[in-house]
């Protein structure tokens, strides 16, 4: 893989393994869903946000999304970087990586991702944010369109790759205060917040009951396009339905009962009835989740969902 740069840029990390699945991602690719391009962006906004903020970056800033662990980059210059997101045991020379705070890495040291221990999908930022050429106005990857990354083309990252990364990136961070609620033990089941959707009506008693009630597995058919939930049928009234637009954490329901919450590399349009919406929040909580984990449909309304969201944004300085 080529690494596109200029020259503000330079290179940060080389890498060494590159692990199942490690890609770049700002905060989403917006404007284009009339073209059929679907948003990509972190799956775990939470997550990506606060690598962000403590890294000393500004809103949208790239940083690697990594899955499931098995990276391993090797530091071309001094650098302060920071992970947050799910503990995949990161490691810095071997010892134990300190996360949700800024950490320095000094030039030739190795930094390492080994599998899940909390969580599903960590997030590193580094100061000054990794650089790429943008494509449709990102440079959030999206494997399955060929969109985005360090490539342009949507390619995860290969033994080899160098990663560049902005100018002033290796200055020292002074620490940032984090709130004790922004770390999130993703192991506890997690309850999901969602916005009853246009078809919600169209469900029978006895499904909505359980849909908000019944206790939902997170099936080990599950990517960055979806996760499906399986659990008690929900039943819908609802024969056929014209595809209409699809939004985050749309909450679809096929013949065979068993929901889909769409994540940030879903399709653009759909035609099955959807109970809902899971707020960003919800959904990023969801990215979280390891097969087999339990979780729970909770009703939200719109007032409490906006605030929640506010207070997010404020927290990480968007406020």
């Amino acid at each position: 893989m080529t690494v596109v740069g200029n020259k503000y840029t330079v290179i940060g990390f080389r890498v060494t393994r590159a692990g199942p699945l490690a890609l770049l991602q700002d905060a989403g690719r917006f404007g284009v869903r009339r073209l059929g391009v679907t948003q990509g962006g972190p799956a775990d906004l939470h997550g990506w946000a606060w690598a962000n903020r403590l890294a000393g970056n500004a809103w949208g800033t790239p940083a690697l999304e990594v899955t499931f662990g098995g990276l391993r980059l090797v530091a071309e210059r001094d650098l302060t970087v920071a992970v947050a997101g799910a503990d995949l045991g990161a490691t810095l020379e071997g010892e134990p990586l300190a996360l949700w705070r800024p950490v320095r890495i000094r030039e030739g040291q190795t930094l390492a991702f080994a599998t899940p221990v909390n969580g599903l999908r960590a997030y590193l930022a580094v100061a000054g944010g990794f650089r790429a050429e943008p494509v449709l106005g990102s440079v959030s990857c999206v494997v399955r369109e060929g969109l985005g990354g360090f490539d342009t083309r949507g390619g995860k990252l290969a033994e080899g790759d160098r990663l560049a990364v902005g100018e002033g990136s290796g200055a020292s961070v002074a620490e940032r205060g984090m709130p004790e609620t922004a770390e999130i033990d993703y192991r506890q089941p997690a309850r999901l917040a969602l916005l009853p959707g246009a078809q919600v009506g169209e469900f029978t008693g006895q499904s909505l009951y359980r849909a908000f009630n019944a206790a939902w597995r997170v099936d080990d058919r599950a990517d960055r396009m979806g996760v499906r939930l399986t659990g008690p049928r929900l039943l819908c009234r609802l024969a056929s339905m014209i595809s209409e637009g699809i939004g985050l954490g749309a909450v679809q329901v096929p013949p065979d009962g068993q929901p889909i919450a769409l994540l940030n590399d879903r399709q653009t349009i759909g035609g099955y009835p959807r109970l809902g919406a899971l707020t960003p929040l919800a959904a990023s909580r969801l990215a979280q989740c390891l097969p087999s984990q339990e979780v729970h449909l909770v009703a939200a309304s719109r007032e409490h969902a906006l605030a929640e969201h506010r207070h997010f944004l404020a927290s990480v300085g968007q406020g």
